[in-house]
C-alpha cells in the first residue's frame, strides 16, 4: 500500500471503538466507506445498526460486507467496523474451525489492506481480556479473535485502544 495507512482501534463492546474511529475518518476524508460487517439477525441488532446510522450521517458510503472485500477502495479512507462481526460470520461459515477462519480473514483483509492510497480504520472488540470460557465454542472464538487482532496490530501503521471513551495510543 502507498501511501495509505492501516489503524486498527481495538477495545471493550461500547467502550467507543466506533464513535472514535468514525470521527478519525472524518478528519481524514469528507466521503469516507463504511464496510459494515453485522448481519442482521434480531431486533436489538437492527437497532444498533439504526443507532450507528444515524450517528454517521448520510456522507458515508455504506457497504454491506459481511463475508467478502469485493469493492475498489484504491485511494479511499475506509472504515471496516467491524472485525469482530467480520470474525464471527467467517468462523460459522466455517463449520466453527477457528484455523480455516483465520485463514479466510487474513485474507480478505490483505486483499483489503493493498488497495494502492487507502487508509483503512479497522474496529475490533477486545474480547480476550475477561476470563476463560468453559465452552469450547467462545474458547475457539476468542483465541480466533485474538490472533486476528494480533495479526492486525502488527501490519498496523496506528493502534488504538479505547477505554471507558478515552483514547490510548498503543503504535
Amino acid at each position: 500500500m502507498e501511501n495509505g495507512k492501516i489503524v486498527l482501534i481495538t477495545g471493550g463492546q461500547r467502550s467507543g471503538k466506533s464513535r472514535f474511529a468514525e470521527s478519525y475518518v472524518l478528519a481524514n476524508s469528507k466521503n469516507p466507506v463504511y464496510l459494515a460487517t453485522a448481519e442482521i439477525s434480531d431486533q436489538e441488532m437492527v437497532l444498533r445498526v439504526e443507532k450507528h446510522r444515524k450517528r454517521r450521517g448520510d456522507n458515508w458510503d455504506t457497504i454491506e460486507s459481511p463475508l467478502h472485500f469485493d469493492a475498489d477502495f484504491t485511494n479511499k479512507t475506509v472504515l471496516l467496523d467491524c472485525l469482530t462481526m467480520f470474525a464471527t460470520n467467517h468462523f460459522f461459515a466455517c463449520g466453527e474451525k477457528s484455523e480455516i477462519a483465520y485463514d479466510s480473514v487474513k485474507m480478505e483483509l490483505d486483499r483489503l489492506f493493498h488497495h494502492v492510497g487507502s487508509t483503512i480504520v479497522v474496529v475490533s472488540n477486545e474480547i480476550g481480556l475477561g476470563g476463560i470460557s468453559a465452552n469450547k465454542m467462545q474458547r475457539d472464538f476468542s483465541d480466533l479473535q485474538g490472533e486476528l487482532n494480533q495479526y492486525v496490530a502488527s501490519v498496523a501503521d496506528e493502534v488504538y485502544m479505547i477505554v471507558s471513551g478515552i483514547p490510548l495510543r498503543l503504535k
